[in-house]
Parts: C-alpha cells; structure tokens; sequence
C-alpha cells in the first residue's frame, strides 16, 4: 500500500510519542515534512540549509521560540524553503534570517531587540503575510529578493521599519509600519518594489523615503504624523505616487528632489525641493488629461493673460482688472472637478493665490436653516477658502428656480456676490453644473455673471476618450484588459452616450468597478489558485457580463 501526503512529526514536551523538541523533530524529519508544536516557549535556535520544510503551531496554542539567550537568529535558513505558522520568535539577533531560499512566514509575531525582526537576502520567492513585527532594530529588511509582504503590522522600531534595497522588487500591501525612530519604508539602490494601501505613520523621519536610483510604484498609501516629510525621491529615482494621502509632516508633505521623476497622481500634489510645483508641469498635467480640448484652451488662454500682465506690471504699464472666478459648464463626470484643482495650483504657481488649496462644497454646506443662519454659513466657508478655489458643484442649486427652502438659496447667493467682490484678488471661486441650469443659476442675481470672467463649456467624451479613460483605471489598479475589450467597450459608450443620465467617466468607473467583481466571481470558480497573469487579465467577456 502507498502512503500519499507529507509526514507530519509532533514536538510536546512530556507527551509520549511525541519529540521533545523541535530539534530531535528536525533530525527526523524527512523533506516536504510538517513539524507541529504544542503550546509552549522553546528556548531553540536552528541553522538549516536545503532543507524543505513546514513548521506550526499545533491546535492554535502560542508556540514561542525563544532564542534571546544568544546573540544569532532564532532561524538562519538557506536554500530549500521553509514555511512557519502561527509562531512566536523572539530575538536578541534577526529572529529569521533567509538567503536564498523559498520562505513563507504567515500570522507570525517577530521581535529581535539589535537587529531586524526578518532579514530576507537573494530570495527569489517569499511571503510574510498577516504577520505581526513587535520591537526590532529593524523591522523587515529585504534585498535582492522577489515576493509579497501583506497584511502585516511593523511597529515599536529603533530604526527603519522596513528596508527595501540592492534590486528588491517585493509587493507591500495592506500594512501597517508604525512608532519607528527612523523611516517607515526605506528604499535604495535600484529597488523597484509596489507599495500599495499601506499605513505609515508616527517616525522619527520620513514616511516612506526613496534613494540611490529605486524606482517604487506608491499606491493609495498614507502617511501621516511623522517627524519627516511623508514622502521623498532623491535625484536620479523615479517611479510613480499614486494617489496617495499626506498628512501632518514636515512641509512640503511629497518632496520630489530636483533630477528625481516619479509621476504623481492626485490626491498627491507633486512637490520640487522649494515645496511648489512648477508652471509647466502643471499646465502638463492638465494637457494629459484626456479629451478636453477646448477646455485645455480655455485654461491656457487665462494663465497666458495673467503670466503676460504680471509681465506689463514689471515693466510700467497699464493692466486691467482680471477675475480669477470662473463657471465650468457641462454633464457630470467630464472632469471639472479635477480641471479646477488644478486650476488653483496654476494660479498659486502664478502668484496670484498665496496657498492654492481646494474646497469643494455644494448647496448643504451652504445654506443654513433659517434667515441669517445661511450667510454665516456662507461667510465662514468663503473665509476658510481665502488663499484657493472655492468650488461649487450643482451651484444651480442655490437658485430660487431650482432649490428648495423659500429664500435661503437666495441669500447664499447675494451673500457670494458681495465677498466675491470684497476679495476679488484673494480667492477663485469656480461655480459648475449643467450648461441649461447655470444660466438660470446667474439670473438669480443681477451682479452675479459679472463676477465671473469666462464660462468654460465641458463636453461630453466620446466613446475613444472613454475607451482611454478606462484603460487608465485599469492599468492603475494593477490590471490589464485583453485586445479584444477595446471594441466591446467602444459600442458600449457609443449605446449609452444618448442616456439622460450619461455620466461620462463616472459610468467608466462604474463599469471598471463592475467588471471587477465578474472576474473575481470567474476566477473563484476555477478551483486552484490563479496565477499572476489571470489575476491581472480583464477579458471581453467579463466587459460583456457587465454591458449585457
């Protein structure tokens, strides 16, 4: 008879059959075999080499290695592969140490008190996942290696909380690198990991700090209380910030030294050494949003009149008077939002706002609950936006014709027009919505259209421009759409352009959100684990699922 299956060796202490360490239970144990231990603290350290092995706790009591009587790894491990679950390693060294080996640590707790928790060298595959790093000189030190690190908590750090460098090309997801003394992520000498949805917060320095040529892809992280900026390229790295969220650092929040040049994707703003993004790279920016032609005109056209009167003023000359205020007309989902960000960006570049942030609110925030309660509303939002853009979205809204709640909408309205006019030079204020609805919303205020400069009409995209915009949310979600989704996408957008309620890149959103969900259903159904290409791939089919 055939037995099929990997041995299993059982270490309890005082149990008869089982080992009585895991040490006699490694000299015994065969490759591909799992060593399973019984609650307890073993106080253990082990070399292996080309050894193939899993080993766990067994029945899920706390099994704790204990090597912190010596000054070398609870584990030094190389060649082979080495899985650990659900342990407990303490150290006054690395608590596990890899070099080229297949490793996979996962819901284990680390410590090492001088040195790092995990130390991974020349690896060319290894997972640390849903992992708990508590106390270390370093938490988890990664180079020359290939693998994941997911759902895993790094914390109570003397130095860096996790180290990536000399070519590591790892994937950080779902993180969390807390209460270190230096960086939360260090990365340098060529490492090109993906960090993505992770939390970095309270360190000595930066949050997440690039050098010496890496090139690291940022994903949807934030970072925020630390002693540092929250993020900085060095010269000569590149890479990519990808929406990521900066909070409480060290000014200017992103630091992009001069020769370094990831790209940077809202919400981040893109930042030089001087803490100010230059004029060109914002108008490039702009012009690499698709479609919006017209729109891009527009918005070239009144940065060159206003660089052009800064020009006459330093030489003597007469200028007139400019309005910076401005209404973006048009469907919903045509990028008016994020034209009018940038539109603050520009005029701070310009020196014609002091700070250039964004406040965006709509009629709620506005109007208040009886008379006079609505033009304290409006006064304290108008303030709180001195020094940016004040964008109203649905500003129709307001008016008596298309709001509701007698003349409270009304009074936010007057209250507008007067504080634009006493603050003409110290903010913008962008009003958007419908093109129809807007000329009724500047009715309801005989001073109100000549507040504003220009209307700036937004159309809608067209089926390729949608194609496009698609693509791009794909490709920044770390997935891919096979050659033959692009015509079933374009009919789609042709077929629903004519909606009343077409939302332009909201309806692409939504349709890249549900074809999502139809591959995950596919790929559960395949009974094995996907590899790396199908967890990546969007077929026509799953497009189909969704359009039909």
């Amino acid at each position: 008879m055939t037995m099929v299956g990997s041995r299993t060796l059982l270490v309890a202490p005082g149990r008869h059959g089982a080992y009585p360490t895991i040490g006699d239970a490694l000299g015994s144990a065969p490759d591909d075999g799992v060593i399973a231990v019984a609650a307890g603290t073993y106080a253990e350290t082990f070399e292996l080499a080309d050894r193939r092995l899993t080993i766990r706790a067994h029945e899920g009591g706390e099994v704790v290695l204990d090597g912190t009587g010596g000054d070398w790894p609870v584990l030094a491990v190389s060649g082979g592969s080495l899985t650990l679950h659900g342990l407990t390693l303490r150290s006054t060294a690395a608590a596990v140490q890899a070099e080229d080996v297949e490793l996979t640590l996962e819901r284990c707790t680390l410590a090492a008190s001088q040195g790092p928790a995990v130390a991974v060298r020349g690896c060319r595959r290894f997972t640390v996942a849903r992992c708990v790093v508590d106390g270390a000189e370093q938490g988890v030190v990664v180079e020359s290696s290939s693998g994941r690190i997911e759902e895993t908590t790094v914390s109570n750090v003397a130095g860096d909380g996790v180290v990536i460098g000399l070519g590591a090309d790892p994937e950080l997801r779902g993180c969390v690198i807390t209460d270190c003394g230096q960086r939360g992520i260090y990365v340098y000498q060529y490492a090109r990991p993906v960090i993505e949805k992770c939390d970095v917060a309270r360190t000595g320095h930066e949050g997440i700090a690039v050098a010496q040529q890496s090139r690291p892809e940022v994903r949807r992280c934030r970072v925020h209380d630390v002693g540092g900026v929250g993020i900085s390229f060095a010269a000569g790295c590149a890479g990519a910030i990808v929406e990521c969220q900066v909070e409480n650092s060290a000014p200017p929040g992103i630091l992009v030294a001069d020769g370094a040049t990831p790209t940077v994707t809202e919400p981040a703003r893109r930042a030089t050494s001087s803490g100010d993004t230059g004029l060109d790279d914002l108008l490039a920016d702009l012009d690499a949003m698709v479609g919006l032609p017209g729109v891009k005109s527009e918005v070239h056209a009144v940065v060159d009149e206003i660089q052009v009167n800064e020009w006459r003023k330093r030489a003597g000359l007469s200028v007139g008077t400019v309005s910076h205020h401005l209404i973006f007309a048009g469907a919903p989902g045509t990028g008016k939002t994020t034209v009018a960000r940038t539109y603050g960006q520009l005029l701070k570049s310009l020196g014609v706002l002091t700070k250039g942030q964004f406040r965006e609110v709509s009629r709620r925030d506005l109007v208040g609950q009886y008379i006079g309660h609505t033009a304290e509303k409006t006064s304290v939002v108008f303030e709180e936006s001195l020094g940016g853009v004040l964008f109203i979205d649905e500003a129709y809204t307001l008016s008596r014709q298309a709001g509701s709640g007698g003349d409270f909408g009304q009074e936010a309205i007057d209250t507008l027009v007067k504080l634009m006019e006493d603050h003409r030079d110290e903010v913008a204020v962008i009003v958007a919505g419908y093109t129809a609805e807007m000329r009724e919303f500047l009715d309801a205020n005989p001073g109100l259209g000549s507040r504003f400069s220009k209307t700036i009409e937004f159309e809608n995209y067209s089926p390729d421009e949608l194609v496009q915009i698609i693509t791009r949310m794909v490709n920044g979600g770390d997935y891919q759409l096979e050659e033959d989704t692009a015509p079933v996408l374009r009919d789609y957008f042709a077929r629903i352009a004519d909606d009343p309620n077409f939302g332009n890149a909201r309806d692409a959103r939504r349709l890249f959100e549900g074809v999502r969900k139809v591959q995950s259903q596919r790929l559960r159904l395949l009974g094995r684990m996907p590899d790396t290409a199908e967890l990546r791939t969007l077929t026509a089919a799953d497009v189909l699922a969704v359009t039909r």
